[in-house]
């Protein structure tokens, strides 16, 4: 069923504020500034004060979709630009003492498995990762940043063609944010 001239508002919390200029939604708040492109030929979106307007002509399945995406990417900013999102990951290693080091805005694992070659990660910017024994602490104010720099660690430590029940060596995601 398609639905004519339909619009959603998305209210804006206080102390946040909203801009939408050539396809990209600018949204800051005290936690830091946080641009994402959203443009779509269907969907229209404009800013009130503290309104976020979505408009569609004819709403149809894809325009449902899209309009959801929207509205999520907008909500994890705004959270996001309000606080940190924490991912933890924990260090196991059994019988090879595996060193992990944050250095250079560089993740650096040494002797994993015996290997002399260590495994070098970039990080990305506005994710920090800090490491208090065996557990790893990756923070920042983008949802997909963090959970992307906290899989990369992840894999990192990964050994393909070996069972994870059996082989447990690596780093592994332990807390997500909710």
């Amino acid at each position: 069923m398609k639905l004519k001239a339909y619009t959603e508002q998305l209210e804006v919390p206080e102390g946040i504020t909203v801009t939408y200029h050539d396809g990209t939604l600018i949204v800051k708040g005290k936690n830091g500034e946080l641009q994402r492109k959203l443009s779509s030929k269907r969907i229209n979106i404009s800013v009130d004060k503290s309104v976020v307007n979505f408009s569609v002509l004819v709403m149809a399945k894809a325009e449902k979709m899209m309009l959801g995406t929207f509205k999520s990417h907008l909500k994890n900013m705004i959270e996001g630009a309000q606080k940190n999102y924490v991912y933890k990951l924990k260090i196991c290693s059994g019988h090879f003492p595996m060193n992990v080091a944050v250095t250079n805005n560089q993740v650096i694992v040494k002797n994993f498995i015996g290997e002399k070659k260590p495994r070098i990660l970039s990080l990305t910017k506005g994710v920090s990762v800090k490491i208090d024994g065996e557990v790893i602490t990756v923070e920042g104010n983008d949802i997909e940043a963090v959970g992307m720099t906290a899989a990369a660690v992840e894999r990192l430590a990964s050994r393909t063609g070996f069972d994870k029940r059996v082989f447990q060596q690596g780093i592994y995601i332990t807390e997500k944010p909710q």
